[in-house]
């Protein structure tokens, strides 16, 4: 089983080591942005339990289509939003392994998904190395109890705010530019639901004159247990779990069609985790920038 306070430990040593080779600290420069809009899915019939384990689950499904917007205020001031438009989730039919009945239904709801609403301000700006402090509101638009159990989620009902510090910086090899990051942040929930701190690391390069461009992410969710909710029997067949925790893996892939359109491809999957899906996820995009 993973250890997850080394999982953390490393993470942060790792955010620091690479303050001179990071990523992600730029907001927009001013009247500058960028749009896409994506459908990201997972199914899943396994879990991580709260131990950390691998179990068989009923075949889940979340469907999210959104809308992601960045928008240079001023050079330093960036505006972001991201707005699951259609959140859909299902659950197929439980079946009996004797009878071959079925015993609970599958069924499915579909709705707006929770919002997120930022603002980033970049304090260290035209530097080799730049820093920037985005705060992140979470609004709770998606529905927290759909479905005759009241088990299907496109949202977990609650309000938190999140504070996250970016460190980039680029770099050239030759023709291939590209880039490195790390970012560290903390996320106060509301509703019972702990705390949770988050890191990551990511690299990325433009390749053949810029036509594609490639990132590798790795990032994590760590929570404090400091919450009130019991979600231990939930089992991890929600994304909106409390305590829920992961180190996630994730490679993408854009091709820029020309200066301003494009399309990207992003998989995910978790190394390790509690109380959250073990299938990986996919999302397909097209993204327009200005």
């Amino acid at each position: 089983m993973i250890n997850y306070k080394n999982i953390f430990l490393s993470a942060s040593l790792l955010f620091i080591a690479n303050l001179l080779f990071a990523g992600g600290g730029w907001p927009q420069p001013k009247g500058h942005g960028y749009f896409k809009l994506s459908q990201w899915w997972v199914i899943s019939n396994q879990h991580y339990t709260d131990i950390g384990i691998i179990d068989p689950n009923v075949t889940t499904g979340t469907f999210n289509t959104s809308i992601y917007a960045e928008y240079g205020f001023t050079n330093r001031l960036t505006g972001i939003i991201y707005f699951p438009f259609v959140s859909r989730v299902y659950s197929n039919n439980i079946v009996s392994g004797t009878t071959g009945k079925v015993i609970v239904p599958g069924e499915g709801i579909t709705t707006i998904g929770d919002t997120d609403i930022s603002l980033k301000y970049g304090l260290v700006v035209n530097k080799p190395v730049v820093l920037s402090a985005t705060l992140t509101l979470g609004l709770p638009f998606g529905n927290s109890a759909g479905g005759s159990q009241g088990n299907l989620q496109t949202g977990d009902g609650e309000f938190n705010q999140m504070l996250i510090f970016d460190a980039g910086a680029g770099f050239q090899l030759g023709k291939t530019s590209g880039w490195t990051n790390a970012f560290v942040g903390f996320n106060q929930r509301n509703g019972g639901y702990s705390d949770e701190w988050r890191f990551g690391i990511e690299a990325g390069a433009n390749l053949f004159k810029k036509k594609v461009t490639t990132i590798l992410r790795l990032y994590g969710v760590k929570s404090l247990y400091n919450g009130t909710r019991n979600d231990d029997d939930n089992s991890g067949t929600s994304l909106f779990a409390n305590n829920s925790e992961h180190l996630t893996i994730s490679p993408e892939i854009a091709y820029n069609i020309n200066e301003n359109w494009g399309a990207s491809f992003t998989y995910a999957s978790a190394l390790a985790g509690r109380l959250i899906f073990a299938n990986p996820s996919y999302s397909v995009g097209v993204f327009f920038k200005f």
